[in-house]
């Protein structure tokens, strides 16, 4: 496949394939096989599939941490892991580990220096992001004493301080409880909203055919299908703004037990 020379794919993967030595046989494990998919800005992409079929790589190699063994990845027109690529993407791996003595808002200083954010502007977009996320009222607190839920919204934070136009998020939703992933649905709407693109993988299913313009149900490395959530589905009932009936009861007891 040859990448178009007219206005670039937010994400693009032409026959991208992985494969790892699995020891000193000289076999091969591969994680994706020749996997090509087109994304355009300001859609919002689910990556679907069991454990072990390619999604985590995928996102790594869009965002330039891994090479491929064949075919190309590209972000905006630029090889993913270039110094162009680099600066588009925000990257949530999926399980974020952050220095335990730093607070949120000294681990949102220590990235924004790592993105040679300038101070005043990175007070700026750190109040900004802080507010985004709801994280002001802990953000003075260590990061060794936040919640799960707390630390996905400091690991969606830390990918959007420097405001790049494509979000990878590796299983956002990962060991959420219902009112964290209510939260993330509102974020990543958020974040469409403002016209950036956004990859995310998920095993909730239901969920990702809310938020997403396009599918991609991944399988030991192979694409099994893709396209939007109408062609694959048929029609969907439009998503409200408001919890379901039993979110509503799940969030109404939760709040009357804390």
């Amino acid at each position: 496949m040859i990448f178009s020379a007219k206005a670039p794919w937010a994400a693009e993967l032409a026959d991208f394939s992985k494969r790892y030595p699995t020891g000193w046989t000289g076999g091969q494990l591969h994680a994706v096989r020749g996997l090509t998919l087109q994304l355009a800005p300001g859609q919002v992409l689910g990556l679907l599939g069991p454990n072990g079929s390619g999604k985590s790589t995928t996102l790594k190699a869009l965002a330039g941490l891994l090479q491929p063994s064949a075919g190309e990845c590209r972000i905006f027109g630029h090889q993913a892991g270039s110094n162009e690529a680099r600066a588009l993407v925000g990257y949530l791996p999926e399980s974020p580990h952050f220095p335990p003595h730093l607070t949120g808002r000294g681990l949102l200083e220590y990235c924004a220096g790592l993105s040679s954010i300038g101070k005043a502007e990175a007070a700026e977009s750190i109040g900004e992001v802080l507010r985004w996320s709801g994280l002001g009222a802990a953000a003075g607190q260590r990061v060794d004493t936040y919640s799960k839920g707390l630390t996905q919204r400091l690991g969606l934070a830390q990918a959007v301080l420097h405001d790049p136009p494509l979000v990878l998020l590796d299983e956002p939703a990962s060991g959420l409880d219902p009112a964290g992933r209510m939260e993330l649905s509102r974020l990543i709407r958020n974040l469409a909203a403002r016209g950036k693109t956004v990859v995310f993988s998920s095993h909730l299913l239901t969920q990702a055919a809310e938020l997403c313009d396009r599918l991609a149900l991944l399988g030991q490395g192979r694409l099994l299908a893709e396209g939007t959530p109408g062609e694959l589905l048929g029609p969907l009932p439009s998503p409200g703004a408001d919890a379901s009936p039993l979110e509503r009861l799940y969030l109404e007891k939760v709040s009357r037990n804390d």
